[in-house]
């Protein structure tokens, strides 16, 4: 097994080779859609799921208590509607029964939450097994090792994640604060001002599939780069528009790009800063737009590249 994909369970903490897989130990509350999948054993809509066609490296885990459940290489696309796998890690799934008689449900063995139906014998891969799971049932985990990242500040954080969760290419986004000098500031300490955070999406993508260079232009097409002192009409110093830079590279592509919209006569006002530290908000704010079954209200996207 390569060392990027071995996981050891410390007291519920995933733990890989390499940077930044997460601590799934407190799993944030579960949505209305979520609680009726995972405790009322309902079922999302078939080709509707976040996970159907993700083909990035990573580990799924139990969307409630965040056990480790299934890694990427054992999914396959069975183009049945949910996400398919024909192998769990050990121990992750407990069979039973369905009520309906005919069908296996499988469940989360460490907290019950159901994730769907177990089927065998269809013939789809050597292993002849499809756990037909719910996306709601599972949160994913990329692989750090073949994912990079970007920050982007454009305005209200929640309209800004909305476009970057629909691009291709993007494994996960979460929305934060970014550029101030208060440690673990809160959603107040920022509209208040005086903290210095700007209201900031954390892309992570798969180079394999996208670029910095292609998600930097649809950052530069979801919002307005011209205006000052805010976005729309959420005014503040937190809705600035600003690039944060991993390293030369990205700073390099977000000026070419700046450069190529002021030949065309956008007056963009794009800061560029090195990124520092970035501060997951709040869960309420995450996939905003998402929980709330909305679109923005202030950012939509305007060809100009």
């Amino acid at each position: 097994m390569r060392l990027r994909h071995a996981a050891y369970l410390i007291a519920g903490m995933i733990v890989c080779a390499g940077e930044g897989w997460a601590d799934l130990m407190n799993m944030p509350a579960l949505t209305p859609e979520e609680e009726r999948v995972i405790v009322h054993k309902g079922t999302e809509p078939p080709f509707s799921g976040a996970y159907l066609d993700n083909k990035a490296a990573g580990l799924y885990v139990c969307r409630r208590c965040g056990a480790p459940l299934y890694r990427s290489e054992a999914k396959f696309d069975s183009r049945c509607g949910w996400p398919s796998f024909d192998d769990e890690l050990p121990g992750a799934i407990k069979r039973l029964a369905d009520p309906d008689g005919a069908r296996t449900e499988i469940e989360c063995a460490k907290c019950g939450a159901h994730l769907g139906h177990v089927f065998l014998g269809e013939g789809f891969t050597p292993k002849n097994t499809r756990h037909c799971v719910n996306s709601v049932s599972m949160h994913f985990t990329p692989d750090p090792a073949r994912t990079e990242k970007a920050f982007f500040a454009g305005g209200c954080f929640w309209g800004v994640e909305y476009h970057f969760q629909r691009a291709e290419g993007v494994v996960s986004t979460r929305v934060g604060y970014a550029g101030g000098h208060k440690s673990h500031p809160a959603y107040e300490d920022v509209c208040l001002g005086g903290t210095g955070h700007i209201e900031t999406v954390e892309v992570v993508y798969d180079p394999a599939r996208t670029s910095y260079e292609t998600l930097a232009k649809l950052f530069f097409e979801i919002h307005d780069p011209t205006q000052t002192g805010g976005q729309g009409p959420d005014i503040g110093e937190q809705y600035q528009s600003v690039a944060f830079y991993l390293n030369d590279d990205q700073k390099a592509i977000a000026e070419r790009l700046i450069g190529i919209l002021k030949g065309k006569g956008h007056a963009v006002i794009t800061q560029l800063r090195p990124a520092t530290v970035f501060w997951p908000a709040e869960d309420l704010h995450q996939r905003y737009y998402e929980k709330k079954n909305g679109v923005p209200y202030c950012h939509a996207r305007t060809k100009r590249f």
